[in-house]
């Protein structure tokens, strides 16, 4: 695939598709602005170079319906005191007043469409709606890893049908952090998978038992590992359809010498929300009525001794409920002690990109995925259909 500075940009109308889905609070307040800054260094690339820049993007779930709560307008202002200069908001490119607005962009300026899942095309991909789009721009460029996983118009149709197609820089150092997990040679090669429900990691799980030596497990998946145990888990979530899966996958690891390692024990309470009556417990002593939401300092100290060795490590997935206080321990010692490591280490996106965060402990890792769902899908050892159509293109 082409990289943007590998094409002739200058004076050209460049459409560059972002991930700015960032969260807000309830007033329309950026809380986190890491996707936006992720994207930084094509944006300004594509200005110093002259591009009249056209950026757009998705927030939220908005369901193909114009929603004030999902506007792109609030990125457009913290775009522009980022770059310290005009962003150009468009509400509607179909609209001949804001057509004319993006027609009549200088080299250098940049403007922000408004978002993309306003319109019912988008994630049905289609052809019809990129079409609409392809009329606005001269080159085509894909800078949105977050989304790459999904068949969405302005991703891969758009894709399809524009004649000069390149990947941005993010994009295409998120695509060779995840080529150098499968191909570097250093070991042990430690896999750390958390999260709620195998459902999401069972194909991430068995993809990692060819290239792991050992796998954590931990987060409330781990409990349907310990039903496949046959252990009572008091009222933990539990996939039940799941059981024989878990053991499937226990099995792989022993027919295939991975060390697979679940908690020993957990912080418990009745909910989430009851925080001051929790208990720690071992592994087979979860009391009735209560779940487990954390892993416990036994399990931390385990996880500790068997990261203590690694070169490579690969996080997807929390330990437990991290963003309640009480049931944040286990997640931000994790990310402590990986974060400690002299080793590569590289983070999911999504909510363990998020934990990092909180831990502090973003600027010690290797690297931090912008996308979840995509470098999921990369971990599961499936190509992106959004690069996919690019790499075809080339």
């Amino acid at each position: 695939m082409k990289v943007i500075n590998e094409i002739d940009i200058t004076g050209k109308r460049v459409f560059i598709r972002c991930d700015f889905n960032v969260p807000m609070d309830e007033n329309g307040n950026i809380t986190d602005d890491n996707r936006i800054r992720a994207a930084l260094p094509t944006i300004q690339y594509a200005i110093d170079n002259k591009a009249k820049v056209i950026l757009a993007s998705h927030l939220g779930r908005p369901k193909g319906k114009r929603n004030p709560k999902y506007s792109l307008k609030p990125v457009a202002k913290r775009l522009a005191t980022i770059l310290g200069k005009p962003v150009l908001f468009i509400e509607d490119f179909e609209n001949p007043e804001d057509k004319a607005k993006l027609e009549a962009l200088k080299d250098g300026d940049v403007a922000l469409l408004e978002n993309l899942r306003f319109w019912e095309g988008e994630e049905k991909n289609s052809k019809e709606f990129a079409l609409k789009l392809k009329e606005l721009f001269d080159v085509y460029v894909n800078d949105a890893f977050g989304v790459c996983h999904r068949k969405h118009a302005s991703v891969y149709a758009l894709a399809e049908i524009s004649e000069i197609a390149a990947i941005g820089f993010l994009l295409k150092k998120e695509l060779e952090y995840f080529d150098k997990i499968f191909t570097i040679e250093e070991k042990p090669f430690v896999a750390v998978i958390g999260g709620a429900k195998i459902s999401g990691k069972l194909d991430c799980l068995l993809n990692l038992l060819n290239r792991a030596d050992k796998i954590i497990i931990g987060g409330a998946q781990a409990f349907t590992f310990l039903r496949a145990l046959g252990y009572k888990t008091g009222n933990s979530l539990v996939e039940e359809e799941l059981i024989d899966e878990a053991k499937r996958v226990m099995d792989e690891a022993g027919r295939k010498g991975v060390k697979l390692y679940l908690p020993v024990d957990f912080v418990c309470s009745t909910s989430p929300e009851d925080e001051s009556g929790y208990v720690i417990k071992p592994y087979q002593e979860i009391p009735k009525g209560m779940m487990g939401l954390d892993i416990g300092p036994a399990s931390i100290e385990l996880f500790r001794e068997v990261l203590s060795d690694a070169k490579v490590v690969v996080w997807n997935g929390p330990m437990g409920v991290f963003e309640v206080k009480a049931f944040a321990h286990g997640t931000n010692r994790i990310a402590q002690i990986i974060g400690s490591l002299n080793a590569l280490k590289v983070v999911g996106g999504g909510d363990t990109a998020d934990a990092v965060e909180r831990a502090g402990e973003s600027d010690n890792m290797s690297y931090i995925s912008t996308g979840g769902g995509a470098s999921l899908k990369l971990l599961e050892g499936k190509t992106l259909p959004a690069v996919e159509v690019l790499e075809k293109k080339q």
